[in-house]
């Protein structure tokens, strides 16, 4: 296995979340609206997902992160599973101009939604789907806040795909180390399918032989 990794839960914590809101927030409505991955979990109320997910420069701190963790130099190649509006991409094309940046979503809107500069790049496809590229392809693979959407078949096939098709992997999900973060992740989750625990989460990356880099955000 790789390192456990702490680049985008200074992001994550600069949100203040009232947990118990959310809940009685008419919850289930919220999440079956959410998980069309539409207008609503962009651009909607609050209750259904990001309240409004634009451009605001926050992901170039984590690019630069990448960049140096990685030690990337100008012409690497990069995937990201779960771009959405690919955000980050957008920041990792601005630091190194003659990359390539590929994105992959499962949300037409998210990709409709994408600065200009960067809608090439991206394709419609499910994260655990067969990537249609070839093996040790990419030099860095992301994915972030996306695979603990998937149920546990499909996120055995994804964690392979992400394996298969880059030599640096950096996977980040959504986990809880105890009760009072669980009790938190499943007020505010809308889209997760895997609640596990950071041990669960690292067994399975071993069993179905991820070898790459992780991260994990709590809701504390």
């Amino acid at each position: 296995m790789g390192k456990l990794l702490d680049i985008v839960t200074k992001l994550h914590t600069r949100t203040s979340r009232d947990y118990v809101s959310r809940m009685v927030d008419d919850k289930i409505n919220a999440m079956v609206k959410s998980k069309e991955y539409g207008y609503d979990y962009w651009d909607g109320d609050r209750k259904y997902g990001y309240g409004g997910y634009k451009y605001d420069g926050r992901w170039k701190v984590v690019a630069e992160d990448l960049i140096r963790e990685y030690d990337l130099k100008d012409g690497c190649k990069i995937l990201d599973v779960g771009c959405g509006k690919a955000f980050l991409l957008y920041e990792l094309k601005q630091l190194l101009p003659n990359s390539t940046v590929v994105g992959i979503d499962s949300s037409e809107y998210a990709l409709e939604n994408a600065k200009e500069e960067i809608k090439d790049s991206l394709t419609l496809h499910k994260a655990e789907d067969s990537y249609p590229f070839k093996d040790n392809e990419f030099d860095l693979l992301i994915s972030l806040t996306t695979l603990h959407n998937l149920k546990i078949y499909d996120l055995k096939k994804a964690v392979q795909e992400c394996q298969r098709v880059a030599k640096n992997k950096y996977i980040m999900v959504e986990a809880y180390r105890n009760e009072a973060e669980l009790f938190n992740l499943e007020c505010w989750a809308l889209t997760c399918e895997s609640f596990f625990r950071p041990d669960e989460w690292v067994w399975m990356y071993n069993e179905w032989g991820y070898d790459g880099d992780y991260e994990f955000i709590y809701f504390e």
